[in-house]
Order: structure tokens, then C-alpha cells, then sequence
């Protein structure tokens, strides 16, 4: 099939070259010139494990294309997929400005029928503005060419995302025509072989399974927080609380883990989409509100636990000068995405107070440089170990797999305190106490009761 993406970042990016590796032709535009060219030399603009070498392939076999030509991406597919930014508004609403654009250019220039796909994560009803948009462009046009709009939103991990989409869950189909169901159908037969993955609704459903399914999510890490809190005040381990609960098929382990918060690109904006939804149809959303809520406070656990212990409720000063080494930018493992990602709030927090942070992350270098550019109180070390150097303390912000065993011997040498402030619970309290390491963790009350 012919297919057309518009708006070529994470989601488009992905889904278009998974399309492409299972034989469609895809077209991919996007007004940014730079990152359209440098995806034509195989320079790709996000860290995804297993992308790079599949847009090489499928580039060199001509079956993706890149350019910003939006009149020929509209010729060229029959399918027009909507992938753009839906960025949060000033009150934390969804941005429709880019998607509606899109629509208005499929308009202008389509001259056969097409099926218009809304990708990106958008709020109920932005199919019928879609719809109407569209219609008022050929109307304009005087134009009675035909034309479906289809909800089919995106269910990818970032870190796993290529996997998500070659080995979907389930496939969302909202449309109200046969026609359209059929395309989609045809699309996605690559992927719905070994047993049906597809579930066809109304649009509208469609549409909030996204943002229900983002927030239920959500949902279950604030909630954790919010147990791990409980539990760090009365002395409990929110880990073997994790096991308790977890072993309960109606709960199960997945995202129950406690942290330091969530960020990313969809849950933070996500919540608050959906919460300036139901604002706006006069519900108030309690849970979501909480859960929202409960995660801005949880991005300030690590700043807490430094300011308790270098006592800077009674000595404001206390860690101007220090050295704070972070290990991990990214917001979660096996992406280079810092959206809303903790280690921002903490690096900010202590820069605030006058320390100086000595970070690394395996793939976010780059981005944090983009983000903060050249600053006296911030390093960004080759390494997790040359991060230590010097340092007054360690704080973990992201669960890397090669931060779960690290040498603790090196730590303690390189750090002028044996102190860490963990994050994501990536060790054992006992053998923090064993090693003479003072470590503060999340909801394991035990681990400084000490005090």
C-alpha cells in the first residue's frame, strides 16, 4: 500500500519505518529540512534500540522516502497519516494547531479519495474537527471528492518501540466506514497474523482509549509513590510490598514500581489532557488530579532526602560548592528523551541551592547539552565511574542497566561521603549498610531509620 506520514519524530518515525520493513511504500514528510536530510544520510534524530539500521534498510531499498514536499506526500499515499505534535496549551490542553494544519494540506491538494489517520495523541473529538476541516477546504475547493477520517492511536514504549510496533498488543481501529475499516485492515495483515489483534470502534472511543489507557498507567506508578510515602513514614519496605501486591494476578508487577516520578512525552502531557477534558465537560477528574499531583511531588523525593541530610532546613548554604554526581538524564531506560524527565527538577534544584552536578547517561548526553548548553556548574562525564570523581554524593535518576551492579568499592573511594541517593531502589539497603554506604532509597523506611 501507499502510505504517507506527516510530522517524522518519534511516533511517525517508527511506525512508518516498520510499515516500510513489511513492504508498504511510505512517504514521509516533514517541514523540518535539516532533520529531513540528515535522515537521508542516516542520521537519525532519536535514540530507539534497533531503528537506526531499519530506516537504513528500507531507505536503501526505496521503500521509505523522506521529504518536505507536503503537496507530493499528499499524491503519493492513499493513506495520510496525522503524526505531529500535539504539545500541551497553557492550560494543559492539547495544541491541535499542527494536526489541524495537516488536514487543511491533505485538502488543498488531494485530488482521489484518501483515508486521513489521526496518529498522534489527541483529545475526544478532534476527529470531527479533523473531519470538518477537511470539508470545509473542499467546499471551498467546490470539490466532492471523498475523503474518511480514522482514529488509530499509538501504544509505543519508548526504549521498546520498534518491538511495540512489529509485535503490537492490540491494533485501535475507530471508523465509521466499512470502506476505511478495509484499508486499515489491509495495512496492518503484516502484523495480526498469529491471532487477531485488531478491535474496530466508534472514533470517539477509540480516541479516549488512548489518553484512558496513558492515564491508567499513570495511575498505578502514582499510587506506588503514594504507598512507598506511607511506607517510608512507618517504617516499612515498599519493595516487599511490591512482591506482596504484585503476586496478585488482578494487580501483577508491571508499573508498580516506586520512583522518583514519571516523565516522558506522553504520560505528563497525557494526564493533563484529560483533566482539561473532562474540565471542560464540567467533570472534575479527582484520581487524575491526584495522580498528576502526587507525581510533581514525587520529582522532588531526591532534593528532600540531600536537603535531610545535609541539613538544609537549619544551614541554607550547606551544599554551595559541594559536587553532586547524577547517573541518569533520560527520563526512563533505552531512550535518549528528557521530556519531564526527575533528573531535570533535582539538577535544577541543586543548582538553585550551589552545587555543581558531574552527570552521565548512556544515550541523554547529547540532549542534556542541547537542553542546559555550556554551564561552570555542570559536566557531563565519558563515564558512570569518571562521574564519581570528586563528588560530596551520588544520586540515580534512571534505572540503566549498567547502573544495577557497579563496582561500590570504586564508589566509596571516589566520593569524598559515602552517600547515595537512589531513585529507583537499585540496591539492597543491607548491603548498602554492610558496605558502611549511607543510602536513601525510595519507600524503604528501613533503610534510614538509622538516624
Amino acid at each position: 500500500m501507499k502510505v504517507t506520514f506527516y510530522g517524522i519524530g518519534y511516533v511517525g518515525l517508527v511506525q512508518a519505518t516498520v510499515l516500510a520493513d513489511a513492504g508498504h511504500d511510505v512517504c514521509c514528510v516533514d517541514i523540518d529540512e535539516t532533520r529531513i536530510n540528515n535522515l537521508k544520510k542516516g542520521i537519525i534524530p532519536i535514540y530507539e534500540p534497533g531503528l537506526t539500521p531499519l530506516v537504513e534498510k528500507n531507505f536503501a531499498d526505496g521503500r521509505l522516502i523522506f521529504t518536505t514536499d507536503a503537496k507530493f506526500g499528499v499524491e503519493f499515499g492513499d493513506l495520510q497519516f496525522i503524526a505531529v505534535g500535539t504539545p500541551p496549551d497553557e492550560d494543559g490542553s492539547a495544541d491541535l494547531k499542527y494536526v489541524l494544519k495537516v488536514a487543511e494540506t491533505v485538502a488543498t491538494h488531494m485530488t482521489t479519495p484518501k483515508v486521513i489517520i489521526d496518529k498522534s495523541t489527541v483529545p475526544v473529538g478532534t476527529a470531527d474537527k479533523v473531519k470538518a476541516k477537511i470539508q470545509s477546504v473542499l467546499n471551498e475547493r467546490k470539490s466532492d471528492l471523498e475523503f474518511a477520517v480514522v482514529s488509530n492511536p499509538e501504544f509505543l514504549k519508548e526504549g521498546a518501540a520498534v518491538n511495540d510496533c512489529k509485535r503490537p498488543d492490540r491494533i485501535i481501529i475507530g471508523t465509521d466506514s466499512k470502506t476505511a475499516e478495509e484499508q486499515m485492515r489491509e495495512l496492518y495483515a503484516p502484523f495480526n497474523r498469529n491471532h487477531e489483534k485488531i478491535i474496530v470502534m466508534d472514533i470517539k472511543s477509540a480516541e479516549l482509549t488512548k489518553y484512558a489507557a496513558n492515564c491508567m498507567l499513570a495511575t498505578k506508578i502514582s499510587f506506588m509513590n503514594e504507598m512507598a510515602n506511607i511506607a517510608e513514614r512507618v517504617g516499612a519496605d515498599i519493595e516487599n510490598v511490591r512482591q506482596g501486591i504484585g503476586s496478585d494476578s488482578r494487580i501483577g508487577f508491571q508499573f508498580i514500581y516506586p520512583g522518583c516520578g514519571y516523565g516522558g512525552s506522553c504520560f505528563p502531557k497525557d494526564v493533563q489532557a484529560l483533566v482539561r477534558t473532562a474540565d471542560g465537560i464540567g467533570y472534575e477528574s479527582q484520581i487524575l488530579k491526584a495522580v498528576e499531583a502526587v507525581n510533581y511531588a514525587q520529582k522532588n523525593k531526591m532534593f528532600e532526602y540531600i536537603s535531610k541530610h545535609f541539613d538544609l532546613a537549619n544551614n541554607p548554604a550547606a551544599i554551595k560548592g559541594k559536587t553532586f554526581a547524577v547517573w541518569g538524564l533520560s527520563f526512563k531506560p533505552n531512550t535518549d528523551d528528557m521530556r519531564e524527565a526527575p533528573s531535570r527538577v533535582l539538577m535544577e534544584q541543586l543548582w538553585a541551592a550551589g552545587a555543581n552536578v558531574q552527570a552521565f547517561d548512556p544515550e541523554a548526553m547529547e540532549e542534556t547539552q542541547r537542553i542546559y548548553g555550556t554551564r561552570s556548574d555542570l559536566s557531563l562525564m565519558g563515564t558512570k565511574e569518571s562521574a564519581l570523581n570528586n563528588a560530596d554524593a551520588l544520586v540515580i535518576c534512571t534505572e540503566w542497566q549498567n547502573f544495577r551492579a557497579p563496582d561500590f568499592d570504586l564508589i566509596t573511594s571516589q566520593l569524598k561521603e559515602s552517600v547515595i541517593f537512589d531513585g529507583r531502589n537499585l540496591f539492597d539497603p543491607e548491603r548498602m549498610d554492610k558496605k558502611a554506604i549511607k543510602y536513601y532509597s525510595i519507600g524503604r523506611g528501613l533503610s534510614i531509620s538509622g538516624e
